[in-house]
C-alpha cells in the first residue's frame, strides 16, 4: 500500500487548457490495462471511453458546477466534479491516479470536495451514481458517511460515450451522505 507523501494537496477549479491531462487521468483510473495499477479500474466490464473533451470541457463551462484540479507539488493527481443540484451537491468524475491509489488520498479528496460544497452552496445533502456492481466502491463510499438507497437508474446501455458494456446487468446505484 502507498504511503502519503508529505507534499501538500492544492486545489483549484479546472480550466480549458487542463482538459488533454483531465481526459488522461480520468481514462487511466478506470479503463483499459493502465487502470488495473489501482483499484477503481472498471475494465472487467467496460471498455470503451469514460470520458472526453468535450465532457470535461461541459463541467467546466457549466456555472453550477466545478471540475476540483487536485495538485501535489504542481503535479496534477486526482480530479472530482461537484455540481449544484438545486437541493443537493452531485459527486462525480472523481479520479486518483492509479498508482497513487490506497495510500489516503481519496478520503482527503473527499472531504475537501464536501466542505467545498458546504461552503459555497450551502449544500446540505452530496449524491453520487455508483455503478451497481462495483461492490468494492461502493463499500468504500459506505465507510465514508454515503448511505446506499437502493434507487437505481438504467445505464445508457448504446451511448458509447459513457463506454462499451461488456455484461447486460449494469445500473446505477445512488448514494447520499448528509453534509
Amino acid at each position: 500500500m502507498p504511503t502519503a507523501p508529505s507534499a501538500a494537496l492544492s486545489f483549484r477549479s479546472a480550466v480549458d487548457a487542463d482538459v488533454p491531462e483531465l481526459v488522461a487521468l480520468v481514462e487511466s483510473a478506470y479503463r483499459g490495462d493502465a487502470s488495473r495499477a489501482g483499484w477503481t479500474t472498471e475494465a472487467d466490464f467496460l471498455d470503451g471511453q469514460r470520458t472526453d473533451p468535450d465532457g470535461v470541457r461541459a463541467v467546466i463551462a457549466n456555472p453550477d458546477a466545478v471540475l476540483l484540479v487536485v495538485e501535489r507539488a504542481g503535479e496534477l493527481i486526482a480530479c472530482c466534479q461537484l455540481e449544484h443540484r438545486g437541493d443537493h451537491v452531485y459527486f462525480g468524475m472523481f479520479a486518483v491516479r492509479p498508482g497513487l491509489q490506497g495510500g489516503g488520498l481519496g478520503k482527503e479528496i473527499m472531504a475537501e470536495a464536501e466542505r467545498h460544497a458546504r461552503e459555497t452552496w450551502d449544500a446540505k445533502e452530496m449524491r453520487m451514481t455508483v455503478v451497481n456492481v462495483r461492490e468494492e466502491l461502493i463499500a468504500y463510499y459506505v465507510r465514508r458517511g454515503y448511505e446506499r438507497t437502493g434507487e437505481l437508474s438504467p445505464f445508457p446501455y448504446g451511448d458509447e460515450r459513457f463506454g462499451v458494456p461488456l455484461r447486460d446487468d449494469l445500473a446505477f446505484e445512488l448514494l447520499v451522505k448528509a453534509l
